[in-house]
């Protein structure tokens, strides 16, 4: 697996016993590193960690807010395996990769393996990870740092965001949590 552009490696692993529950593709490269950031922040591949808990599959797949009580279309069986650099979730269910739009909430699918999408991600990461808004952040001369995703304002599904929208970088964790928020009330809106 070749990784352009790497700004982190996860830690050892802190529960080996976790690698039998996951796909082999998955496992296969937590073994080798246990998660990364790659694509100068365009990709997010979370690892098998306590610390530091943005980079934790456990806390978001298990733990106190996992996505899947975040995300009402996500489930308590979707693995999330990663992000992007504005906070879409990639999950593995039933061994098939779907993506979270994380500002609608919906989820589809992308119809490959784990290892297919590292693959495609590899092969074509501009397009195959929407990685434009990260360009033009670091167009600015901005660049994310570990922990960190890109705030999108006004969001990209309203009409507004047309215009323009303003970047920054947030921490994931408040990142989350406002994509969460805000996809809920999109669910709510009548129409």
């Amino acid at each position: 697996m070749t990784l352009t552009g790497v700004t982190f490696r996860g830690p050892e692993i802190s529960s080996p016993s976790l690698l039998d529950t996951l796909p082999e593709g998955y496992a296969d490269v937590l073994r080798q590193i246990n998660g990364f950031i790659a694509y100068g922040g365009g990709l997010h591949v979370r690892g098998i960690c306590e610390a530091p808990a943005w980079h934790s599959l456990e806390a978001a797949w298990h733990g106190e807010s996992a996505l899947h009580t975040l995300f009402p279309a996500l489930r308590p069986g979707d693995i999330p395996f990663g992000e992007d650099c504005v906070g879409d979730q990639f999950i593995l269910r039933d061994e098939v990769v779907h993506r979270l739009s994380a500002e609608s909430g919906e989820v589809k699918p992308l119809g490959v393996s784990f290892v297919e999408f590292m693959e495609q991600a590899g092969a074509r990461p501009v397009h195959f990870l929407m990685l434009r808004p990260l360009i033009n952040f670091q167009g600015e001369g901005q660049r994310l740092q570990p922990g960190e995703l890109l705030g999108v304002y006004p969001p990209f599904v309203t009409a507004e965001s047309a215009q323009s929208v303003s970047l920054r970088a947030v921490p994931s964790g408040e990142r989350i949590a406002f994509l969460a928020d805000f996809a809920r009330q999109q669910v709510c809106v009548p129409g």
